[in-house]
């Protein structure tokens, strides 16, 4: 029983990566369960067995990579109350460093960013897309509203308007950084953009 639970586990391990290189190829509009299943060496049961469509699929590979970011994310910008803008410096670039480092983080980026069209069913996606990066901003902004108490932040500077200022400032960044294959553009000088960021925030 336990060895059947095993191999379970792999089973879907195995459909979510394929799914994954499928859907950085193909883009996730041109990519049926067929596909998936054939790149994953599995049948089309196999596939529905684990997920009821490429939707539930979609949902799950986005998942594998956001939660160890919203641990990340939790541990910098609300567990760091003696250097909030330091922690959100280390939140930034830890992100970089997951999309350096880790392909499976990289992978869904660049399809998150341009291997998706979100009309029909992808749309509600963009609307959980929104509801994350409005949790961001929130916990971005009691992150500078603990450095504006501690006069760490820059005077005048709202703690929101910070907050949504970083929050572009990060999409911007991984939306180039994805781009930027021959690293051309942003990532050979990422860090010091993250650095340069949040010491325009400082007083």
């Amino acid at each position: 029983m336990r060895r059947s639970k095993e191999d379970s586990l792999k089973t879907r391990q195995r459909i979510v990566l394929a799914a994954r290189r499928v859907f950085a190829r193909r883009g996730v509009s041109q990519t049926s369960i067929e596909h998936v299943a054939r790149a994953a060496g599995v049948t089309r049961g196999a596939v529905y067995g684990h997920f009821k469509g490429k939707d539930a699929l979609f949902q799950c590979m986005r998942e594998q990579v956001r939660l160890p970011l919203v641990d990340v994310m939790n541990e910098e910008l609300l567990h760091r109350p003696d250097d909030p803008l330091g922690g959100v410096e280390r939140y930034l670039l830890a992100v970089l460093e997951a999309m350096g480092s880790d392909g499976a983080t990289r992978d869904t980026f660049h399809i998150l960013n341009f291997k998706c069209e979100y009309v029909g069913t992808m749309a509600d996606d963009m609307e959980n897309q929104a509801l994350r990066m409005a949790d961001l901003a929130d916990k971005l902004e009691t992150a500078y509203r603990a450095a504006s108490r501690r006069g760490m932040l820059r005077k005048g500077l709202s703690p929101r308007l910070a907050a949504l200022n970083t929050s572009a400032f990060l999409l911007g960044l991984i939306r180039m950084w994805l781009m930027d294959g021959s690293g051309m553009l942003v990532r050979n000088e990422a860090e010091d953009l993250v650095q340069a960021h949040v010491a325009r925030l400082r007083p």
